[in-house]
């Protein structure tokens, strides 16, 4: 999205115009009598004093919170500013800040303690921010001779570009290709939004609707509530309010005490001031989410490592446990004492089909499952950018194949062998019916025979002993 150059022209911190002295002057325009005009000029001095009294306090308040801004980021690098408008003159802190704040390389200053070295450090800073944003109506002279208002307004520029320029909100919540809202808006929109429906919060502005302490107070609530019990505080207690907000932020959320709490009690607190504060409890609170996401992130990353690992461990145990049954079957399977009976052949049989049928086919579904899953952990791992799954020798993919080739190779020798043997046994029983049969004709030839010649009539007569010889030899014809 397109943002509008920041332009700073420095010599409203310098002019008197923009407080109103000149429509002061017209308005008190001096005209009448010489007592007239002696009371005109005294409500005109009155008036200038006044409002120089009120500028003054203003720029102190600025130049507090400014310098504790400044100072939130210099002590990254162990520096310190102590008075803002001299402490700059060098140029080397404004380096410091800029480089730290910019994530940018600027060069080493110049240590130098002459005041052309000071103008070259400033100079430097000055043309980095030159990149950044348009400066108009100050030099390195002005921060080097320790210009207030000129110095404000640099380290106003700073916090502009580098804390309020980048944030940027959709104007609607659920449609991230509305139109949004950057810096000083979005800032606001951002503020209105998380302190929504808390009571005695109304944001409006960056001056007043801060002055109950309320709105900073909600603004920690939203993002930790259980940091503040926000039904305690009490809306007239503006100073204890404020002092709560600003000593939690300091002690639990990190975010510098840039103001004091008297300062923001007033019936119109400098805007600037309350724009840096609030900037850095956005910009905490930004972090702060960005971090739960990428927490979130890493523990997803670390919870599919771990599953990965998990995966492992069970490919590990159902391949040893589907090779273990493997290698028992194939020694089962190739097991060739066989009962010596067709009723015991044929229970083998039915017990061999009861393993193609009931228990082969678990273990098939089994080994389809252990190849998904070896493919699945290293698609994960892939995904992670993690080495691939290695197995143990022995339980790679294609030992797995190798192992069931063999089984169904032994499967078939089984079969092939069993039916033989069936077809063995088959013979042997239709060979020992036979046989049962014969031996029970024979041992009617021979009772028969027993019975022919205990006779004792055979031998009478000839005619009984040709008899007897023919039914003896009738009897040995069918027996044979």
């Amino acid at each position: 999205m397109y943002r509008r150059p920041i332009v700073i022209d420095y010599r409203r911190y310098s002019g008197l115009h923009e407080h109103g002295f000149h429509n002061l002057e017209t308005q008190y325009e001096l005209r009448g009598s010489s007592d007239d005009m002696t009371q005109r000029e005294d409500v005109l001095k009155f008036e200038q004093g006044r409002i120089k009294a009120l500028q003054e306090e203003r720029l102190h308040i600025q130049k507090k919170t400014f310098t504790k801004w400044m100072n939130s980021f210099l002590q990254k690098a162990r520096m310190e500013v102590e008075d803002l408008f001299t402490d700059l003159a060098d140029g080397r802190k404004l380096l410091k800040l800029l480089e730290i704040i910019s994530g940018e390389k600027l060069g080493k200053p110049n240590n130098g303690k002459m005041r052309v070295h000071k103008v070259e450090n400033v100079n430097k800073s000055l043309a980095f921010l030159h990149t950044k944003v348009r400066l108009e109506s100050i030099g390195a002279q002005d921060i080097v001779d320790g210009n207030p208002r000129l110095i404000l307004g640099l380290i106003w520029t700073i916090i502009l570009r580098f804390q309020i320029q980048e944030i940027e909100i959709d104007v609607d919540e659920e449609n991230e290709s509305s139109e949004k809202k950057s810096a000083k808006d979005a800032l606001l929109l951002w503020c209105q939004r998380k302190t929504t429906g808390y009571p005695g919060v109304s944001i409006q502005d960056f001056t007043g609707s801060w002055r109950s302490g309320l709105g900073f107070n909600a603004l920690i609530h939203a993002h930790r509530p259980d940091l503040i019990d926000f039904t305690e505080l009490q809306p007239a207690r503006h100073i204890e309010n404020l002092n709560n907000a600003f000593d939690i932020a300091n002690n639990e959320l990190g975010i510098p005490r840039l103001l004091d709490a008297e300062d923001v009690d007033t019936s119109r607190p400098d805007e600037k001031s309350i724009i840096t504060y609030v900037a850095s409890y956005y910009h905490t609170f930004a972090r702060m989410k960005n971090e739960m996401k990428s927490g979130r992130r890493i523990a997803n990353i670390v919870g599919q490592m771990m599953d990965a690992d998990k995966m492992k461990v069970h490919y590990d145990r159902l391949t040893t446990r589907l090779l273990d049954w493997i290698r028992a079957k194939i020694i089962e399977l190739e097991d060739r004492n066989f009962p010596n009976s067709l009723e015991g052949i044929q229970k083998e049989l039915l017990k061999f089909k009861q393993y193609r049928t009931i228990e082969k086919p678990p273990k098939y579904k089994e080994r389809s499952e252990i190849e998904a899953l070896y493919f699945h952990i290293n698609t994960q791992l892939k995904s992670l950018n993690q080495p691939a799954f290695q197995p143990q020798d022995g339980q790679l993919i294609h030992d797995l194949e190798r192992n069931w080739q063999e089984l169904e190779r032994s499967e078939h020798r089984r079969e092939v062998a069993l039916r033989q043997e069936l077809l063995r046994q088959e013979r042997l029983e239709q060979l020992n019916y036979k046989f049962e049969r014969k031996s029970v004709l024979r041992e009617g030839y021979l009772k028969e025979m027993i019975q022919v010649l205990s006779d004792p009539r055979y031998g009478s007569s000839l005619a009984q002993v040709d008899a007897t010889v023919k039914k003896h030899e009738a009897i040995s014809a069918d027996i044979l």
